[in-house]
């Protein structure tokens, strides 16, 4: 009975680290699709600035 509670102990194990794997992937893509539409709407809006050298200092601020 032991090398079968030992057994079914590893596929237990197996299937929770199965689940988390592929609910962190999941998770991960829904955040990136988050960020990557935020992005999109940002350069759509034309809020997205850039640097751009100061002549004097030499330091990248927005313009």
């Amino acid at each position: 009975m032991p090398p079968f509670v030992a057994f079914a102990g590893v596929l237990g194990g197996l299937a929770v680290v199965r689940w988390a794997y592929k609910t962190a992937i999941r998770i991960n893509q829904e955040l990136e699709e988050i960020r990557l539409s935020r992005v999109a709407e940002a350069a759509h809006m034309g809020e997205i600035r850039t640097l751009k050298q100061d002549p004097v200092t030499g330091a990248y601020r927005p313009g």
